[in-house]
């Protein structure tokens, strides 16, 4: 399955595009992260690692996950 990597020093968010499917919970959760409009969508840089935790354990569909930096 095709995942994409998103990393921002803290937190690396891994998300499954062929699962998407409820991409407005992110957005409504964390704005300044998640817009479809851009390339990339996700900018994990813009939100800490315990703000990532949080929204991806909302994600309903499973696309998203995360591994912390050791």
């Amino acid at each position: 399955m095709e995942t994409h990597e998103y990393d921002n020093g803290e937190i690396t968010v891994i998300w499954k595009p062929q699962l998407c499917q409820h991409s407005g919970i992110c957005v409504k959760m964390l704005p300044q992260v998640y817009n479809p409009k851009e390339r990339p969508w996700i900018k994990a840089e813009n939100a800490n690692a315990q703000q990532l935790k949080n929204q991806i354990e909302h994600c309903p569909s499973g696309a998203l996950s995360y591994k912390l930096r050791s």
